[in-house]
Order: C-alpha cells, then structure tokens, then sequence
C-alpha cells in the first residue's frame, strides 16, 4: 500500500515523444501499464499506431497516436491540443525523439549535421518550451528528456549527435533551476547501450561491439525494459525532490576505467 502510494501514476496524462521508436515504445506501454492515459507521438505516425495496437491489446484503451516532426514548433502546438482536446490535461512529457550519424567528423555535411541537431536538440527544445509554458501555467508537472552515455565523454563514431545529447544535458539542468519553483520539475534519462536494429548494420560491429562490453561493468548490452524502472521513478512522487538531475542507466559503462 506504501509503495503504491509513493509510486502512483494513475490517471496521469503522458506525452511520449518519439513512442514509435525502439526505447520510447516500451516507456509509452510502461505508462500505459501504470494506470496513465497515453500520447505516442511520432514523426512515424504508422509507428505510433503500432506501439498504441500493442497497448491497447493488453488491455489499456486509454491511448491516442499522434505525428510530430519535432522541429516544428508549430506541429507542437497542435499535439498539445489534440492531448487537451482528447484527455483535458497533461501531466508528464518524454521527449525521446531523435536521429544518430555515424559519420567521421571532416565528413559530416552542413545537411546531416541540422538534421540531427534539428531531431534532437531542437526538438527537445522545442518540445520544453511549448509543452513546459502549460505545465508551468498550472504549476505542476514533469519533463523527462532522453541524454545519452555520449553526452560526455562523447563516444567515437557520433559526433553530432554527441553534441546535441550533451545540450540536451545542458537544457535540462537550466529548465530545472528556471522551473523549480514553479512546480514542474525537469531531468533527464542517459542510457548505455541499447542498440537497435540500426545501431548494430551502422554503428556497433564486431570490433566495436567487444570494445562496448569491456568497458561495460555487466558485459552486457540493455534491454528497453531496464529503462522503464527509472523512468516512471522519475515521472512519480517518488521523486518529488529530484530536478536537474541526470539518471544513469547504463549497466556500469560509465564508472569504468581500465
């Protein structure tokens, strides 16, 4: 009964940015599965659909799918909208969106870099101000951004995108000392290795798939569950004292050395 108290999500309004994708899905079904009302929202509106199927086959009907390219803000203002019109509130904001790059630095284009930065940065941005300006109108709520174990030290191969998860990282502590006493409270997730589909054709080959689990404390890859614990953590009053902070979640990666 305690613990249920503590941890308590239900009928919370969640926006999942980027709940199509490999991570963001199973944060969206793990909200779902806490008693919250759902918008998975995706530039890849078939995506969302498919993760709001998946939802709504387990028995949670409280869902809608929206599309979003994150670098509009105007595309925004409308998700927010449809999350009113459909829901009447929101409570908790994700944003998770976002692309990588692989390519060498001397390499990278001026079209690959904004691409980038526009999916993640930008749409984090984006995302923080339009979703934040109505959280901190009712003072209350909760924004978690998505970081990543190359936000620093960056990681080879991922220049770009290394950049933008260390802004990302930057944002989310000046929106938490920005917002802190106006009720909404902001921190960000920074996950290991999670690799998707994409991630192990482009980015993690054999060389460098032995190079991840060596300096990784648990010699193994994450799986997306393994998120879900620290992120409804997070959105609950379980950490109600918890802004501006960056939570971990990277099997050891990041306290190993030699």
């Amino acid at each position: 009964m305690f613990l249920e108290r503590l941890f308590n999500l239900k009928n919370k309004v969640v926006a999942v940015i980027g709940g199509g994708g490999y991570l963001c899905s199973e944060m969206a079904r793990s909200f779902a599965h806490a008693g919250c009302s759902v918008a998975i929202v995706d530039i890849r509106l078939e995506k969302a659909k498919k993760t709001e199927i998946k939802i709504n086959d387990e028995g949670f009907k409280n869902t809608i799918s929206l599309s979003l390219d994150v670098g509009k803000k105007n595309q925004h203002k409308k998700v927010l909208d449809s999350i009113l019109s459909r829901f009447g509130k929101l409570d908790i904001v994700i944003n998770g969106a976002g692309i990588n790059g692989s390519t060498s630095f001397l390499n990278i284009t001026e079209t690959e870099w904004n691409e980038i930065m526009d999916s993640q940065i930008k749409g984090t941005f984006l995302g923080c101000q339009v979703y934040g300006e109505y959280l901190v109108s009712q003072r209350s709520g909760n924004i978690i951004n998505i970081s990543s174990a190359s936000a620093g030290p960056p990681l080879s191969k991922a220049f770009t995108y290394s950049a933008a998860k260390a802004a990302i990282t930057n944002l989310t502590q000046n929106l938490a000392r920005e917002w802190a006493l106006k009720g909404v409270r902001v921190n960000s997730i920074r996950p290991g290795f999670f690799p998707t589909e994409w991630n192990l054709k482009n980015f993690i080959d054999k060389e460098r798939k032995a190079a991840i689990l060596n300096h990784t404390a648990m010699q193994r890859f994450g799986s997306p569950s393994e998120l879900t614990g620290a992120i409804l953590w997070l959105a609950s009053d379980a950490a109600s004292f918890v802004t501006g902070s960056e939570i971990t979640v990277d099997g050891g990666f990041s306290c190993m050395t030699i």
